[in-house]
Parts: structure tokens; C-alpha cells; sequence
């Protein structure tokens, strides 16, 4: 099996994909919470996100404990690249609901998480540091992530239509 088509482990793919789905679900919940007339938008736009956070925990914990496949070949500023990104990514979407919870827990509220338990508020409530986390949830961390996505999601499908090195594949 060249590289190129050496997969991900069963358990990295399920975390690659599972990330992105509740990634997408949180971005949903917030459309629809600025768009519909309902709270319980934003409810569940916490409780995704939260579920993300710890995810993404397990997915590191994953991550450092299964080997990746080798890389394919490509230059080392792209190999470096690669890296990078991936681990801003990993970064970006540990940091995006980490700052959302301490937006919340700061402006007073405790988070539900669908229903089943709630996280309570751990700190002394600060509408200044509510106000701070909450521009950098919406105004910075957002943006990197759309940013980093959009770099991931580009460097994939360069690969399998331009390269044809069938990269997309490992992740399947």
C-alpha cells in the first residue's frame, strides 16, 4: 500500500469525522439561535460546544497514542504546513468553547448540557471578562477557525483533484 493510501485508524477517522459533524451542528445552533425566535437554540449551541471541548480532549488523547500513517510525499514547507495547521485546528476548536464556557460562567450562567446535568457557574461572575471572552469567542477565535477550516477543507480537495494523490482516502 503506497502512502497515499495508507488510512487513519478506525479511531482517528471515527474522532476526524465526529469533530466535524459537531462542529457543524454548534455553527447550525447559532444560525438558527440569531435567525429563529427561540432560546433554545443558544441551549444547544452551548451543549454542542461543550461536547466538542471534551471530544476534542479524548481525540488529542487519541491522537498521542495512535501512530499516523506515513506522510505522502510533498515538499517540506508543505509537510510543515500540514502540521501546523492541523495542530491550529486542534488548538482553535479546544480553545473556541473553552472561551464560550468562560463567557458564560463570567456573565453569570451556568450551561446545560441537553437536559442531563448542568455545568454551574465556578467563578465569581465579571460582566468585563464575560464581555472579553465573549469577543474573543465571536470575534477572534470564530474567525480562525473559519479561516483554518477553510485551509484544511482547500489543502484536502487540492490534493485529490489537482495532486490526484488520493489523500482523502487515508481519512475515509
Amino acid at each position: 500500500m503506497s502512502n497515499a493510501n495508507s488510512k487513519w485508524s478506525v479511531s482517528s477517522r471515527i474522532f476526524h469525522w465526529i469533530s466535524a459533524v459537531l462542529l457543524l451542528i454548534t455553527w447550525i445552533m447559532m444560525l438558527l439561535n440569531n435567525n429563529l425566535d427561540s432560546n433554545i437554540y443558544i441551549g444547544l449551541h452551548k451543549a454542542f460546544g461543550v461536547s466538542l471541548l471534551f471530544w476534542m480532549i479524548a481525540r488529542v488523547i487519541n491522537r498521542v497514542f495512535t501512530k499516523a500513517p506515513p506522510s505522502i510525499s510533498m515538499p517540506k514547507w508543505q509537510l510543515l504546513l500540514s502540521h501546523l495547521s492541523h495542530f491550529g485546528l486542534y488548538a482553535l476548536l479546544i480553545a473556541m468553547p473553552t472561551v464560550g464556557l468562560l463567557m458564560t460562567v463570567y456573565g453569570g450562567r451556568p450551561v446545560d448540557i441537553f437536559g442531563l446535568f448542568q455545568i454551574p457557574v465556578f467563578v465569581t461572575p465579571d460582566r468585563t471578562l464575560a464581555r472579553f471572552y465573549n469577543n474573543l469567542h465571536t470575534d477572534v477565535i470564530w474567525q480562525a477557525i473559519i479561516a483554518f477550516t477553510a485551509v484544511h477543507i482547500s489543502a484536502a480537495l487540492y490534493h485529490q483533484f489537482v495532486k490526484k494523490d488520493n489523500l482523502i482516502a487515508r481519512m475515509k
